[in-house]
């Protein structure tokens, strides 16, 4: 409440007598008072979610009645996996960039469970996630599809093989991304029907870095082809032979929630420009 109140410069009991009011007019308590700081209760954290919604829709008011005037502007922020080649991408931006000029773009590039936690907290507007999705919260529609390979020194017994049984890298030490990318998940998961429980040396947030330790014969990796086209020569991929899981890749934007005009003619003009490179 002290906070609160240096932030807005009212007074503190002017905030507690307002919150109160509404209490009353609303008859639900938005805070739970019980404990030694106080929390919003569940009918609070509906309020403030409703709160957060109207908010956006009153920022975003003189986007639209700009956009009625046809001056389409507004601003987009994007999460986009460190695991992925951005050349597919950034190039229809470009193109829609062309066709609105005055739209700008924020562009967060992280793990897809960050972005997938950013987007559910209005932080972010759209993303690219891996499939599958939890459908309850977000509506998406297909990116791209691309083979996993493992990544090794060119030294490395299995360089110069044309493909590789998982199951053989059973004794090889990994080293992959952190636990806030699904390729974590999917490799631990595909070892396991392997048969074997990967032996992890070391785990990142870069591909950059992880590269490094496998130029010094650290170990080795299991990555999305379109990177391992952008690594050091001195690196090869080999193809996965029994992999049975795929590495599908889907634009997603929250299902439930306010979006903006801007962010629906982006939405549109991604869906279009896929369906029509089918």
């Amino acid at each position: 409440m002290t906070k609160a109140s240096e932030n807005l410069y009212i007074t503190q009991p002017t905030i507690s007598n307002s919150i109160k009011l509404l209490e009353e007019e609303l008859n639900v308590a938005l805070f739970d008072r019980s404990k030694r700081q106080i929390v919003l209760t569940d009918a609070g954290k509906v309020f403030y979610k409703i709160c957060k919604d109207f908010l956006k829709m009153y920022e975003n008011i003189p986007v639209e009645l700009n956009n009625l005037l046809e001056i389409e502007e507004g601003h987009v922020r994007i999460g986009i996996p460190t695991i992925m080649n951005v050349n597919k991408f950034t190039k229809l931006i470009s193109e829609f960039h062309q066709l609105y000029p005055n739209v700008t773009f924020h562009i967060l590039e992280d793990g897809s469970k960050r972005i997938e936690d950013e987007i559910l907290k209005d932080d972010l507007d759209i993303g690219i996630t891996v499939l599958p999705t939890d459908n309850n919260l977000f509506n998406s529609f297909f990116f791209f599809s691309e083979e996993l390979k493992v990544v090794v020194n060119k030294n490395h017994y299995i360089a110069d093989q044309k493909s590789v049984d998982l199951s053989e890298l059973s004794n090889e030490s990994f080293i992959l991304f952190n636990s806030d990318y699904y390729l974590n998940d999917r490799i631990k998961q595909c070892c396991r029907m392997s048969g074997f429980i990967p032996n992890i040396i070391s785990e990142s947030t870069q591909w950059t870095f992880i590269e490094q330790m496998i130029l010094s014969d650290l170990g080795i990796c299991i990555l999305p082809s379109s990177i391992t086209d952008l690594l050091n020569e001195d690196l090869k991929s080999v193809s996965i032979s029994n992999l049975n899981i795929g590495w599908e890749l889907a634009i997603i934007w929250k299902k439930e929630g306010y979006q903006n005009h801007i962010t629906k003619k982006l939405l549109e003009f991604l869906q279009d420009r896929l369906l029509l490179n089918e």
